[in-house]
Formats: structure tokens, sequence, C-alpha cells
């Protein structure tokens, strides 16, 4: 089947894998992430993940409290990895391919963050989760997958959340939010729209890397996305 895209990379926010729960890791939710990835990846698509740690532990609301913000990234990063293996596993059951990356040396658990390396098992048609963040403190994970995305030249960074776009404020909050179909860069920034970070929107500024966003929990939307069908909200 023909896609409008061949390398992308997903970013996914931690809580999206604790389902219902309060914190930590459904295994059901995983699960079902996983399904979703796998009918991508099936479809001749090179899948890179970026994942948070928010179900775990989000290094910004310890800071927030007193605790040292450089040990509270470092708390954060390493609640990356821990949903970067259980999403392997997941989809290792289902027989996709795939090699954990992180950028914390770990050698146990996962293969060092190498971008030629990372793009070969691409290639190999292997899907590359990267996990820990960009390994230094201060900068998020929505800044790490425009980092990475840009690095393996991928084609678009779909980031996979809660919602079916972008709206100009909380449609949760609000039913009367209106959700944009298209926004430019500027557009988020100059208007602080909270889908990334500033870092993480600049970074595909410059590099002119298009950002869609749109509703994990609706079954088939990153099989929609990389057919490109209009869906979500894209930024470009």
């Amino acid at each position: 089947m023909k896609v409008k895209f061949k390398r992308v990379l997903v970013k996914l926010s931690g809580e999206a894998l604790m389902g219902n729960a309060q914190y930590g890791i459904s295994p059901e939710t995983v699960s079902s992430i996983a399904e979703e990835i796998k009918q991508i990846h099936d479809n001749d698509v090179e899948v890179a993940l970026v994942i948070g740690g928010g179900n775990i532990f989000r290094g910004l609301a310890p800071y927030a409290r007193g605790m040292d913000r450089v040990a509270a990234d470092q708390m954060g990063m390493l609640a990356t990895i821990i949903n970067g293996i259980a999403l392997q596993q997941a989809l290792e059951k289902l027989e996709v391919d795939t090699r954990l990356m992180t950028a914390i040396s770990m050698h146990d658990v996962a293969e060092p963050y190498i971008r030629r390396r990372a793009i070969r098992h691409l290639e190999k048609k292997r899907v590359v989760i990267c996990a820990g963040g960009t390994g230094s403190p201060y900068f998020t994970t929505d800044t790490a997958a425009a980092l990475r995305a840009t690095e393996i030249k991928a084609t678009v960074v779909i980031k996979a959340t809660k919602v079916d776009g972008v709206y100009d404020m909380d449609p949760v909050l609000y039913p009367q939010a209106k959700k944009f179909d298209k926004l430019s860069y500027m557009d988020v920034l100059n208007q602080c729209l909270q889908i990334m970070d500033m870092t993480a929107v600049s970074l595909c500024r410059e590099n002119n890397l298009p950002i869609i966003v749109c509703d994990l929990k609706q079954k088939g939307t990153l099989f929609k996305v990389i057919r490109g069908e209009p869906i979500g909200t894209i930024v470009s």
C-alpha cells in the first residue's frame, strides 16, 4: 500500500502507557499501542519511537517542590528507559524486531544511542526505541523527539496524545474550544500552544520537520497518518 511517510518518529507520552490507571504501566494499553505501531511497520514504514516517563516520574514536578533539578531530570530519564523496555517486550511479542537504544550508557539493558547505528537498524526494518531523553538534564522528551527525528532524517514527527489535535484552549474544560487543522511553527510559538515545548518546536522549524498531533486512543490513527489522511493537526 502506498504511504506518504517512509520514515517516521512517533513521540509517546509516558502517560499514554497508564491506560485508566493513575500511574505506572498498563500491560493491556502497552499491547494496544504495540499493535498500532506494528500496523504501520508492516506497511514498510521505518519507525523510531521516543517515549516519556511521566507515568513513573516527572522531573519538573519534584523540582518545583525543591528537589535538585539535575537529579530529578536524571530520575525522569531512567523512567523513560523502564517504559522503553515495556514497549520493546510488547512489540517483540508481536514478532516485531526491535532495538532499544539509550542516551545513558546501560549496556546490560540496551544499546547506546549512536546515530549511524540507529539509521542502520531502521534500514533493516527494525523499530528503534530511543529512551533516556537527550541524556542531559533540562531537556524534555519532546526536545529529544525533535532531536532524534532530525538526526535520523525522519520525514515527520507524530505526536501521539490523548486529544485529536491542537485546540486554542483545553477542550476537556472548555467545550467551545476551537480545533486547528493546520498551524505554522510561528503560530505555535507566538500563541504558546502547548503541543510540544518551545525548544522542540523551534528545532523542527529550523529543520523544516512537520509535526502531526493526533489521538492515540482512536484505533488506526497512526495508520491513517502514514497514508496522508487529513487527521489531527499538522504543524509545518
